[in-house]
């Protein structure tokens, strides 16, 4: 049987993107066994799309110090549904901050831990000016999330 790691990304700019695209290559070109990686934005995500996922890896912008309009949204409109259902969901985070991303990541594990999903790595946060390591990085997460899951670890 075939499971899913839900890649919830924000990707307003090709940066963003190119973070994205990097952890859908890094797993599609892997041995993860019966693991794919879906990737949706935060925008179209309902609660069946995490219910139904085996873990679930937040990426999201630091934008004016918080995360994402988009990935609050998601939150706002889902959170309520998830509380029940989902608990013990493996969870990974990566946060793209042009600042230091502290508020955003604080947020992020706050929502996770009320949840009670498991984070299962520490949030890697990408800060500063851009750099092409960030998608090396985001893929070697997401890779290790979809290993993990295939391999039982999680």
């Amino acid at each position: 049987m075939c499971k899913t790691v839900l890649l919830i990304a924000h990707t307003p700019s090709p940066n963003t993107m190119a973070l994205a695209n990097a952890a859908i290559e890094a797993v599609a070109s892997a041995d993860t066994g019966n693991v794919i990686m879906r990737l949706m934005s935060p925008f179209d995500v309902r609660t069946p799309d995490v219910n139904d996922a085996a873990a679930v890896i937040i990426g999201t912008t630091e934008n004016i110090g918080y995360m994402a309009g988009a990935t609050k949204d998601m939150f706002d409109r889902c959170y309520n549904d998830w509380l029940e259902s989902t608990a013990a969901k493996p969870v990974a985070i990566y946060i793209r901050a042009g600042l230091d991303g502290t508020a955003t990541k604080t947020a992020l594990l706050s929502i996770c831990n009320g949840l009670k999903w498991r984070l299962i790595a520490a949030p890697l946060v990408a800060r500063g000016a851009w750099q092409d390591d960030f998608c090396t990085e985001v893929s070697e997460l997401c890779l290790g999330v979809a290993i993990g899951i295939d391999s039982g670890i999680y």
